[in-house]
């Protein structure tokens, strides 16, 4: 369990990048209709996979220029069976763009394999239901067979890791823990918070952290917090406790409105740069294994650079 709880064999490097608010930049920046903000369908066509290209260049580029290792996200998110039939597509078809979707990601990183210090290709998935609600929920075994499929595909297509954001309740977090150890594969768990810093189901952060740890002997890499400004749950890290070296990631929102506020915008809130940077920085001070940053609703490249830019200041302060 202490190794568990202090050293990560997958994400070695220091401090790793990753991308930002994937859908609401190909919406609001790029123009381009994701039905129920399902991207992967894009991986259809070589226009889609292009614009794939364009997206995550510049993530890249930044991660090159302050040398930080880099987490590959897929544009998964939304490439499970539930979602995936409601959009018209078999299991096969899933699968299929499940595993299409880490060779392309191998193949968008390749160039800056040898300048960046680290490159992770992770498959990335999204709850069951909504990511803001906490509805219908699972238990954790029906949690595990449902998203089996989907862990699947990315093992058989060589995903370094499986990433699982904007999860909103302890069981579901419980089923894909399980779901990735039957496979051996490494797995991270990303919770969506609310502005008052618990879980859309009720739970503390705390309590989701050290339930999901007991309950799977620790297997998770780490966990994450997601789709939330760091305003809104800065305040549930002041207690110390080795829950808080388990969180090694955020991806904050850019935006300080809530979930319900969010959901009726028909404009992007791309909130203040640098107060979100600033608010990282706050979050390195309290977390003392945060190393993977990135963004959600709401953040692009723009807002990484500014994120970044800080931390290096922070850093040449240290040195």
């Amino acid at each position: 369990m202490e190794s568990k709880l202090h050293s990560s064999v997958v994400f070695p490097h220091k401090h790793y990048l990753t991308d930002g608010g994937l859908e609401t930049t190909l919406i609001f920046h790029k123009g381009i209709t994701l039905h129920s903000f399902a991207a992967f369908e894009l991986l259809r066509t070589e226009e889609g996979q292009n614009a794939f290209r364009e997206y995550y260049q510049p993530y890249l580029a930044l991660a090159e220029k302050y040398n930080l290792g880099f987490v590959m996200e897929s544009p998964t998110w939304r490439a499970s069976s539930d979602w995936g039939f409601k959009l018209g597509y078999t299991h096969d078809e899933l699968f299929a763009l499940n595993k299409q979707s880490i060779k392309l990601m191998r193949e968008v990183a390749q160039p800056f394999s040898q300048s960046l210090p680290h490159v992770i290709i992770s498959g990335n998935i999204g709850p069951r239901g909504d990511g803001y609600k906490a509805e219908n929920q699972m238990t954790a075994e029906q949690a595990r067979a449902y998203h089996l499929e989907q862990i699947k595909a990315f093992v058989l297509a060589d995903a370094d890791v499986v990433t699982a954001v904007t999860i909103n309740y302890i069981d579901e977090a419980i089923g894909i823990i399980q779901a990735a150890r039957s496979f051996n594969l490494p797995v991270v768990i990303s919770f969506t918070v609310e502005t008052d810093g618990r879980l859309p189901g009720g739970e503390l952060l705390q309590e989701a952290i050290e339930r999901t740890d007991r309950e799977t002997d620790y297997y998770a890499e780490h966990y994450m917090i997601n789709c939330a400004h760091p305003q809104h749950f800065m305040h549930e890290l002041d207690n110390n406790g080795n829950w808080k070296i388990r969180i090694r990631g955020i991806r904050a929102n850019a935006s300080l409105k809530s979930h319900a506020e969010l959901d009726e915008s028909d404009t992007l809130d791309a909130g203040d740069k640098c107060q979100l940077a600033e608010g990282y920085m706050q979050l390195f001070q309290l977390l003392p294994e945060l190393k993977v940053i990135g963004g959600c609703c709401g953040t692009d490249h723009s807002h990484m650079e500014e994120i970044c830019k800080t931390l290096e200041e922070q850093e040449a302060l240290k040195a």
